[in-house]
């Protein structure tokens, strides 16, 4: 029997160590267990009800070892008994959220048709603000490479579009003229926040919110950079999501319940322009605000 290759028996250890790697993704990917609701602090906490039975099937032979690699996976879910508030507990690390996301960054450039899908609901998005006067600066919060500025730059020629990412990837955007200024944090950092307050007539988080540790916290700092009567653009998972969309994403470390959202804006002093929303299985809701 010919001997194996010993670049071949390195590539069979380290396939041997994916498998293994996995049995302790819950331990290194995972903070502890918290026992009260992120969004409203109740203690009134408890796993998720179990998903209707299609979903379940859907589901089958999912496990949470793939969280560790990037990959879909059993997503424990928390549902708060007094506000509806669902998200993940325990919820991914700071290092396990970075590492699926990389990961499946990677995987959407082999997905053409993922990119067609993202690049029409970009679209539909930017339409949204179509009815209201050009804005003069509009800011998109976990902008990524920039995509959805691009796309907006088709129906705002003479907006100025800034981003800001935790990833360096916001970095590429500005090298690629998607955006004109590239800020590299998160929105609730002091200093990028005192930098831009009052300073946009839009703000933009699409499916940006349910990635935060503190999607309420992220929600006032985007109102600080808005100037008044300026617009807040979400799109958002809320909690039907994790049931119909089959497995639920990893990267949603919260699925903000769209009753909540509403009024957080509207104790805030902003107005709700949305239409009454309609329910959709994805879960997936859309809520354009003024600034009062």
């Amino acid at each position: 029997m010919p001997s194996v290759p010993s670049s071949s028996r390195a590539a069979g250890r380290r396939r041997a160590a994916d498998r293994v790697e996995p049995a302790h993704a819950r331990a290194d990917f995972h903070e502890p267990r918290r026992p009260d609701c992120p969004w409203c602090g109740s203690q009134r906490v408890s796993p998720r009800p179990p998903a209707p039975s299609g979903a379940r099937r859907l589901r089958a032979g999912l496990t949470v070892a793939h969280l560790a690699q990037g990959g879909p996976g059993d997503v424990p879910l928390d549902a708060c008994g007094d506000c509806g508030h669902v998200f993940q507990n325990p919820r991914l690390t700071a290092e396990g959220l970075a590492r699926h996301l990389h990961g499946r960054a990677e995987g959407r450039v082999a997905r053409p048709l993922e990119r067609r899908l993202t690049a029409l609901r970009h679209r539909s998005a930017a339409r949204a603000l179509l009815p209201f006067p050009e804005p003069e600066g509009w800011l998109d919060v976990g902008t990524g490479e920039g995509h959805f500025p691009a796309a907006a730059q088709e129906f705002f020629p003479y907006t100025s579009f800034d981003g800001v990412d935790t990833d360096r990837r916001v970095v590429r955007a500005y090298a690629a003229g998607r955006v004109e200024e590239a800020h590299v944090g998160r929105l609730t950092d002091p200093h990028i926040a005192a930098r831009l307050r009052a300073r946009y007539d839009v703000v933009s988080m699409l499916h940006h919110l349910e990635r935060t540790p503190d999607p309420r916290a992220e929600l006032l700092a985007a109102l600080t950079v808005l100037r008044p009567g300026g617009h807040l653009l979400l799109e958002l998972t809320g909690p039907r999501g994790s049931w119909w969309t089959a497995p639920a994403d990893p990267a949603d470390l919260h699925l903000p319940h769209p009753a909540n959202v509403e009024a957080e804006l509207h104790a805030e002093g902003c107005t709700i322009l949305t239409a009454p929303r309609r329910a959709r299985p994805s879960g997936r809701y859309r809520v354009l605000a003024r600034r009062n």
